[in-house]
């Protein structure tokens, strides 16, 4: 699809970062979407040592609480630490529609408190910003779409199709019990949809400015690799030049240096269009020339920005890194995990001989570690498009919807190979060059997070229509 179809003729101002009005949330809503937000942060949901069946079961007694039917609300999965919980708000009888699923992961990444500044499974509100592991993924939207649920529920709100919310075990990959994966496989009849809303899209802010509200429908996919270097080994007094680490160490620093060629698609296209228009004019150029196709360009911009860099290539990272079995011997093993993400038209038999030609080490085994998942984008659908712009619209006048292809991997991937239409939307504005996803000091700003929850119940509202 050519990109300047898929920009669906929006707006392209930008306006500083400024307040909503007052008037859009009353204190009670917003308490009760900041109460499930601290309840979930606090929750330990790490594959280690926490549980999503504890976080699933606390958001299954909110909506029952709030008059759910038992019927309605389910906390199920494989086993007793990765429960997940579906639940569905009822649509008018005889409607016809199929449902609209919206799903959030209640699973988190490991957090130390030695690095934090805070404790990462504390809920802290300072500086304008709230603090905690999942405060950026993906709690606040788990906490959104419950609290909006209940909203819904009060105002007795009737939709014109059934609303089906999943909250699920194991996106972040620590575990082996993928929650929406399960839910596909052993109960697809709880949460077959229409289409589907999900985390991957977010609000782009730079320097306080609002830039774009983006929609995800497409992401790339991942691929772990194992490098692994085996060796004799030997008392550590007598050292030789074939040393395990050593080898491991250059191969790793070749990747370090090496990039992979840089291009678009049809989608990042889209975006890189999209953001000639709105972004700063000493950019503007170069973004208008890399929709056009332009390798210098692209080259300037992926410079520019790691996310920008990112959007342009499949890149490969070294994460975790083991070796040596005693203090006084030459190591036996040597071994690090790679972690790439793999851009939708680059396959994974070249992504690995690629890591092969740059390694040039024949000692340096590498193998796939784990499943690989890959899913096709989601149609560009109108309706659901022309419905954020025109919220985004009207709660942050002159805010671009623009569509994207989100850097990392979400349970996206998942839906859609199942035939589900997903589209990952928040309206939850982060600033571009502080995301801390997955990092120290994790945190949303207090004023997004409430606007992703007003953003986020008037756009499941418009779409699931009714009275």
């Amino acid at each position: 699809m050519h990109p300047r179809r898929l920009m669906l003729g929006l707006a392209s101002a930008v306006l500083w970062l400024r307040p909503m009005p007052a008037a859009t949330l009353d204190e009670a809503t917003r308490r009760l979407a900041r109460d499930i937000f601290q309840q979930l942060i606090e929750i330990n949901t790490t594959d280690s040592v926490g549980s999503t069946t504890v976080a699933a079961q606390a958001m299954a007694q909110r909506l029952l609480d709030a008059g759910f039917s038992a019927d309605d609300v389910k906390v199920l999965g494989p086993n007793d630490r990765k429960g997940n919980m579906v639940a569905r708000l009822r649509g008018a009888a005889g409607a016809g529609r199929k449902p609209v699923l919206i799903i959030g992961h209640l699973d988190v990444v490991e957090a130390r408190r030695s690095d934090w500044t805070t404790d990462p499974f504390q809920f802290v509100e300072k500086d304008g910003y709230f603090y905690g592991r999942g405060t950026g993924d993906d709690k606040a939207q788990a906490a959104i779409w419950i609290a909006n649920l209940i909203r819904y529920k009060k105002e007795g709100f009737t939709p014109d199709r059934d609303i089906i919310v999943a909250l699920t075990a194991d996106e972040e990959g620590g575990g082996p019990y993928s929650g929406i994966a399960w839910l596909l496989k052993n109960k697809r009849e709880l949460i077959d949809a229409e289409y589907c809303l999900n985390e991957g899209g977010w609000g782009e802010a730079v320097d306080g400015k609002r830039v774009a509200n983006d929609v995800q429908v497409s992401e790339k996919y991942v691929i772990d690799f194992r490098l692994e270097v085996r060796n004799k080994g030997g008392h550590s007094s007598l050292p030789v030049p074939d040393n395990a680490i050593y080898h491991l160490a250059n191969a790793l620093g070749r990747i370090g240096q090496f990039g992979f060629p840089l291009k678009t698609n049809d989608v990042t296209k889209a975006y890189f269009q999209a953001m000639s228009s709105i972004e700063s004019p000493s950019i503007r150029n170069d973004l208008a020339q890399v929709a056009a196709g332009s390798q210098d360009a692209m080259k300037r911009v992926a410079a520019a920005s790691p996310a920008w860099n990112s959007t342009l290539r499949t890149t490969c990272v070294a994460t975790q890194i083991e070796g040596g079995h005693a203090r006084n011997a030459l190591p036996q093993l040597a071994a690090a995990n790679v972690n790439c993400r793999v851009l939708p038209d680059d396959s994974p038999e070249y992504v690995e001989s690629t890591l092969k030609k740059v390694i040039a080490d024949d000692q340096v085994a590498v193998k796939v570690a784990g499943e690989i998942q890959q899913a096709p984008p989601s149609p560009m659908r109108q309706d659901l498009l022309q419905t954020v712009s025109r919220i985004t619209s009207q709660l942050w006048p002159g805010v671009q919807t623009v569509p994207m292809m989100v850097m990392g991997a979400t349970d996206g991937v998942y839906t859609r190979r199942a035939g589900i239409p997903t589209y990952g939307v928040q309206g939850i504005f982060f600033d571009r060059n502080d995301i801390r996803f997955h990092g120290r000091d994790e945190r949303v700003k207090v004023q997004s997070f409430y606007e992703g929850q007003t953003f986020l119940y008037e756009l499941v509202k418009s779409l699931a229509g009714g009275r």
